[in-house]
């Protein structure tokens, strides 16, 4: 959940070439393909009759061989001045035999090429006949074909390994009747705004659902790469949705192709496909989507090709060339991208038995370690060439916050086994609480930025995840602080839904103040809208789970509410423009992250605790379950013979 802030997109955290005619001018399309034909044959016609003329020239007693690409006839060659007479003879009176032979190998050759020429003639004479469609098709087929042999080549069998032990897949059938009917109405919008993408934007990464077409922004490069199909799945799994989890299963199977030009997102390619096609996999145990994770990572691998190892911003899935965003900070890299791919990547070693996956986050984190740290914050920006830092701006929202959050995860993954990251995680909380959360004067408690020495009084949406995060990691805290965090996590739960309430559409800002009376509220324009984000919903959902207040579970359904009242449109849903507008205008874009987090959180908001139980699932940032290893050493695969 960490974009950049520039970008309007999932905040923790592009079109496909469409080779079908349709994309080229339809002048082009029409071309005569008779006239190509014929221009084809004279020019073949030509080649043939320079290579016969060749055959039919005179023959020369000098020419002992001739060369066509065909491999030589070799003579047995004897040394006769060892006195072997007999066969020194036998050279010199078989030449006669050789030369006779020599001729019948070029006739063999005329008659050949005469023969293929004829063939060649009377297939081109059948193709002529065809239509212009008939040819295509056929083209088409040829080039499937060569495709289709591709993926075998790409789909290596992969070691079997042992599935950790899933509990709560099916489960969580609430026993109240208004809490089913409220999760039933969840699991409506979700089917609303998965039928109309299925109609309006198939195979597209996102849908408009106004204008009733595909969408596509520059994360996910200029490839059709189904980023709502590979996001929603785990969603659409839990939710009983089994006929559109198949429908996107086969879209997967036979159309999701890595091997395309297309400059992605390390980060959001990691968090959305990498972790929604493993989740997806450890769901519904298809082979499919581990394959299809395996051979994606693979692709992202050359994106650590850096001096320092840390992993550029994006990377070509064709080429492996890298670079980073060019506004970041002198070509940084960002702390949330690159410190936001543990879980996926600890995972794939997990599953292939390759510790190349694992060996790469690794080593992010030994020199994470060995860095100073400004007041002991982490910084945003990274420069990968030279391992020093950016400009010194910190932040638990946009471009920092879910490296906080896999810190506690991957503690939480390896069954608590990885005391390097709980104490990674527990200093850097013990310093965002010392210079980065106050209270303001109406006794709010908020997270603000640290930059260049001076804290900016302002909160943004993404950052109202923390409160989820603060009560998740209370358990196991340092100095027996899990009430402390507990409360916090509460309070900061409180802010983010006061941010809520203070609106007119009671859906809340992409940013808020803490200035003088101004407190939760938007002021700059750009920061009033609403674009379908999960991160206060997450923290509800969180805060039920740990605590059981019914406050939640209202607070939550307030925000279902307000979305399928203000957000909802006949073709999908999509964000709104100003929050503080009693009729604001629509952003014509459903998010991917709205169907594989915001509906998948308060459908679990409205569910038993029995479904994906956080002591044996725990969420990547893009609200991915993934199991908790039951490894005594994250280092080890599930592999028997890795291990």
């Amino acid at each position: 959940m960490t974009t950049p802030a520039l970008l309007p997109l999932s905040g923790r955290r592009l079109p496909a070439l469409n080779l079908g005619t349709s994309s080229f001018p339809h002048h082009r399309a029409t071309l005569r393909l008779s006239e190509k034909f014929i221009l084809l044959l004279i020019l073949s016609a030509f080649i043939t009759l320079c290579f016969g003329a060749f055959f039919f020239l005179p023959d020369s007693s000098k020419h002992k061989r001739f060369d066509l690409g065909l491999e030589d006839v070799l003579i047995p060659h004897v040394d006769t001045s060892k006195g072997d007479k007999s066969l020194g003879s036998f050279l010199i009176h078989g030449q006669g035999h050789d030369e006779h032979r020599h001729r019948e190998e070029e006739e063999r050759l005329r008659n050949k090429i005469r023969a293929d020429h004829e063939k060649a003639l009377e297939e081109a004479k059948e193709k002529l006949k065809k239509s212009r469609d008939e040819i295509q098709a056929e083209i088409q087929t040829e080039k499937n074909k060569v495709v289709q042999e591709l993926k075998k080549k790409d789909s290596k069998p992969l070691p079997p390994v042992p599935l950790p032990n899933l509990i709560g897949i099916n489960s969580g059938e609430p026993a109240d009747p208004e809490i089913r009917e409220k999760r039933n109405k969840i699991k409506e919008m979700m089917k609303h705004a998965w039928d109309n993408y299925r109609q309006y934007g198939w195979g597209h990464n996102e849908l408009k659902p106004i204008a009733r077409k595909g969408h596509s922004t520059n994360i996910f490069g200029n490839s059709q790469m189904g980023a709502t199909i590979v996001d929603a799945l785990d969603t659409l799994y839990i939710m009983g949705l089994h006929d559109e989890f198949r429908e996107g299963q086969e879209w997967i199977d036979k159309n999701l192709d890595f091997s395309v030009n297309s400059e992605v997102s390390v980060f959001e390619v990691n968090i959305r496909f990498i972790g929604g096609l493993l989740a997806a996999y450890y769901l519904s145990g298809q082979e499919v989507f581990k394959i299809k994770a395996v051979q994606l990572a693979g692709k992202l691998l050359p994106a650590f090709n850096t001096p320092t190892g840390i992993p550029w911003a994006m990377v070509n899935l064709k080429s492996g060339v890298g670079r980073n965003w060019g506004w970041a900070s002198a070509g940084s890299s960002i702390l949330a991208e690159f410190g936001t791919l543990h879980m996926e990547f600890v995972h794939l070693s997990y599953l292939t038995g390759d510790p190349v996956y694992y060996n790469k986050v690794m080593h992010i984190r030994k020199l994470l370690q060995k860095m100073d740290r400004p007041n002991g914050l982490y910084p945003n920006y990274l420069n990968p060439r030279t391992g020093r830092w950016g400009q010194h701006h910190t932040s638990v929202g946009g471009l920092g916050d879910s490296f906080y959050e896999y810190l506690l995860k991957a503690w939480l993954m390896s069954e608590k086994t990885d005391m390097e990251a709980r104490k990674m995680y527990d200093d850097a909380i013990e310093a965002i609480e010392k210079h980065l959360i106050r209270k303001s004067n109406g006794g709010l408690t908020f997270i603000g930025e640290w930059k260049n020495g001076h804290l900016e009084r302002k909160m943004g949406h993404l950052t109202c995840f923390a409160g989820g995060m603060f009560a998740l990691g209370a358990d196991g805290s340092r100095d027996d602080k899990a009430g402390h965090y507990l409360q916090l996590g509460a309070e900061i739960a409180h802010t983010c839904h006061e941010s809520y309430d203070r609106t007119t559409l009671k859906l809340g800002p992409e940013a808020f103040k803490f200035d003088g009376g101004v407190e939760a509220v938007a002021i700059r324009q750009n920061e009033k809208y609403y674009i379908l984000r999960p991160e206060v919903i997450e923290t509800y959902w969180y805060m039920w789970r740990f605590t059981h207040d019914p406050k939640y579970r209202q607070w939550g359904w307030e925000a279902t509410q307000a979305i399928d009242k203000y957000c909802r449109v006949s073709g999908g849903f999509s964000g709104v423009k100003d929050v503080y507008s009693s009729s604001p205008a629509y952003d014509d874009v459903q998010q991917s992250f709205f169907l594989a987090e915001t509906l998948k959180y308060l459908y679990l908001l409205f569910s038993n605790d029995d479904l994906l139980p956080l002591d044996n699932w725990v969420f990547n940032t893009e609200a991915h379950p993934l199991p908790v290893l039951h490894l005594a050493n994250t280092t080890l695969s599930g592999n028997p013979a890795y291990r």
